[in-house]
């Protein structure tokens, strides 16, 4: 099953064989399969999650990182889906009263 450890340990290294990196995006495919979310889907919320937080924060929209993988669920000891999202600020917005 996916390993979020081995997923970031992924994001952070350096240099990998070619086919190190086509398993660890073959992972991510399965992942976003079990999940019944599609690309479609996943850039939808990611559109959606961009218009809210800008209200709040001026972030780097080149930057963002939205992902869904699996964690290990506290509750049933099962794999679920989570997801993961990476986003950087530039700064805060002044909110209009």
């Amino acid at each position: 099953m996916f390993d979020i450890i081995k997923f970031l340990n992924f994001s952070t290294k350096k240099e990998k064989s070619s086919g190190s990196v086509a398993k660890d995006r073959l992972k991510l495919v399965l992942v976003h399969d079990r999940s019944n979310c599609s690309s479609e889907i996943l850039e939808k919320i990611r559109a959606d999650i961009m218009e809210v937080i800008s209200k709040y924060m001026d972030i780097d929209t080149e930057g963002l990182d939205i992902q869904i993988s699996e964690t290990k669920s506290t509750q049933n000891d099962r794999n679920v889906p989570v997801l993961y999202a990476n986003i950087p600020i530039k700064g805060m917005r002044k909110l209009e009263e």
